[in-house]
């Protein structure tokens, strides 16, 4: 990926149109004067000549040079990665119905292949629908568990049809709690950096499969010590040159958070914070919500106080932008990684 201050330059900004990159989408737009229309800089229609091409920080800024959205890649509309998130954080709330939504019903509230829903959801949560709906189930059976309630009224309450039902499943198994990845990284081999952002020092932290932290502060000994609490087990390994342009992606991030859709994310929680993390990613650039909205969102109204929790333990800042929830009176409210920082990425976001 090309840091910021790369694709502001015009000649990495034609490469990046004729690279089709995806990443570049929502840092930069570009407009074709025997057209009069303006794309994202991966839209697959052919590509125009350059002495055809003029380059703009938004799509506001095409418009008001008299352009007009191309109608194949949709630029008016956030980047795709963003939108593919706004339709995984609906498909999660719809799985939590009982009984929870098909596939096929997934598929049709999206205007989607199933094939094309079953591929988006594991590429972003690392489970199927029908596994992630039983994830979650089994989890709500657990909490119900621990917080005293007798195991008819937990299954019950968890969205199983049936005794039988339960006990033939999760019943064998009560007190496992299920997640979207191995508690404390048990199995995941990280690779680790710490430099220097606007906002003091970012600590990023990979597997294979992208950025599983990106923890904010001041001293490296602090965050390192932070990101050893949130994986007791990983196995850590020496960085490649892979891994240093991804910690240059993920710095790039935190300076300029309209990159934030572009960054390779490896999210592991519960499947209740993988729910909470997926609708924070997305909440347009720009914009806040509150934690009774945010709970909302994901079809879980009466759990303010478990969003606000989820929000708290969020490992990756600003890439899923928990600094984007607000109190109901407009506060800023708490921060991880400071109320100072949390003020900064906000007003830069909305600068």
């Amino acid at each position: 990926m090309k840091s910021t201050p790369d694709l502001l330059d015009d000649a990495a900004r034609w490469e990046a149109v004729l690279a089709r990159q995806t990443d570049a989408d929502g840092v930069f737009v570009y407009a074709v004067a025997t057209t009069g229309v303006y794309c994202h800089p991966s839209c697959p229609s052919r590509r125009p000549r350059r002495e055809n091409v003029a380059f703009f920080a938004s799509g506001g800024a095409a418009i008001s040079a008299g352009y007009r959205p191309c109608q194949r890649c949709r630029p008016e509309l956030p980047p795709p990665a963003l939108r593919r998130a706004a339709l995984v954080a609906e498909w999660c709330r719809l799985l939590e119905d009982t009984p929870p939504a098909s596939l096929s019903t997934l598929a049709s509230h999206a205007g989607l292949s199933p094939h094309h829903v079953h591929k988006t959801f594991l590429a972003a949560t690392g489970l199927t629908p029908q596994a992630w709906a039983r994830a979650r189930r089994r989890e709500r059976l657990t909490d119900g568990l621990l917080s005293g309630a007798s195991v008819t009224a937990s299954w019950v309450e968890a969205g199983y049809s049936s005794a039988g039902r339960f006990y033939d499943g999760d019943g064998a198994s009560l007190g496992m709690t299920p997640r979207s990845a191995s508690r404390g990284g048990d199995g995941v081999t990280l690779q680790v950096a710490c430099r220097p952002c606007s906002l003091g020092l970012a600590l990023v932290a990979a597997s294979d499969r992208g950025v599983c932290a990106i923890l904010l502060g001041d001293d490296p000994a602090v965050l390192d010590a932070d990101l050893r609490r949130r994986f007791p087990k990983a196995i850590r390994r020496d960085a490649d040159a892979a891994f240093d342009a991804l910690v240059d992606a993920a710095v790039a991030v935190v300076d300029e958070p309209r990159l934030a859709a572009t960054l390779p994310v490896d999210i592991r929680g519960t499947v209740f914070q993988a729910r909470v993390w997926q609708a924070l990613r997305a909440i347009p650039l720009g914009q806040t919500t509150t934690y009774g909205a945010l709970a909302e969102a994901i079809g879980a109204r009466t759990a303010v106080r478990a969003v606000a929790g989820a929000c708290a333990n969020n490992p990756i800042a600003v890439a899923v932008p928990c600094h984007r929830v607000i109190g109901r009176d407009g506060a800023l409210t708490g921060y991880r990684w400071g109320l100072g920082r949390k003020a900064a990425l906000l007003a830069r976001e909305k600068g």
